[in-house]
């Protein structure tokens, strides 16, 4: 596929989703952040967590659209190896980082509410996940004007992320997911090409890597990576699912 024929969008209006998710469907990630950057210039920006592969998408994003705004969620919890390794790639790749930070301090959070990830109901993690990261998220993505955010999903990480497409909208944000069909071989192979760095504790056997109290090296007992995150009883964090129900259902209910 060759960008420079796709129609590009008024962004303006709605776009017709089936239409573009047809037109990328044989795009390579190139092509698709390429016509991310095409479509909303300026009102587009990525999101990393710093985890095991995101030099992968960082660098994708680096060549294409070097100046994009990359938002990094600190929710105060992070492993000390993701601030360091964030650091690597952000000089490394010459990254236009944008942190995030709860409005008020880990600490501060723990005496009103104590230690919430402790507590296995919904409840809980719900009030969690809000605090650090669902309010620093939306802050970020109002502040910046963000009309298209661009993610490193993979459709073999989770159940919720086997049903995405190339381009989705979430909470009236198109999402742009470049990888989504890629493997973690295909990942790893892009790395090697490229001489690209993998989280430090990658090689002491973590898969996937978020808050230190949430993350753990794989284990002969696990049947799949993702249940090192959230003791295994979650496997998303939250920021990339749709807030309204109806909105779900709808895209759920798209042939494509």
């Amino acid at each position: 596929m060759s960008t420079a024929m796709t129609d590009i969008p008024n962004t303006s209006v709605p776009l017709d989703l089936d239409q573009i998710n047809e037109q990328l469907k044989d795009a390579s990630p190139q092509e698709i952040i390429q016509w991310a950057s095409d479509t909303f210039g300026d009102d587009c920006a990525m999101t990393s967590s710093f985890g095991i592969n995101s030099a992968v998408m960082l660098h994708l994003v680096s060549q294409i659209h070097p100046n994009l705004n990359i938002i990094a969620i600190d929710t105060g919890y992070l492993l000390p190896d993701t601030y360091r390794f964030a650091n690597q790639l952000e000089t490394l790749l010459n990254l236009n980082v944008k942190w995030y930070s709860p409005r008020i301090s880990t600490g501060h959070i723990e005496a009103l509410h104590g230690e919430l990830w402790k507590n296995e109901d919904d409840a809980s993690y719900q009030k969690y996940f809000d605090y650090t990261k669902g309010e620093p998220m939306q802050r970020a993505l109002k502040e910046l004007g963000v009309k298209a955010w661009i993610a490193g999903l993979g459709a073999r990480q989770t159940q919720f992320r086997s049903t995405l497409r190339t381009v989705e909208l979430q909470n009236s944000i198109y999402k742009i997911h470049p990888i989504i069909k890629w493997t973690s071989k295909e990942k790893f192979f892009y790395l090697k090409e490229h001489g690209l760095p993998e989280h430090p504790l990658h090689e002491q056997g973590y898969a996937s890597v978020g808050d230190w109290h949430s993350s753990r090296p794989v284990s002969a007992d696990d049947g799949d990576e993702r249940d090192t995150r959230f003791g295994g009883k979650r496997q998303e964090c939250g920021l990339h699912l749709p807030k309204d129900p109806d909105e779900n259902a709808s895209r759920n209910s798209s042939s494509l």
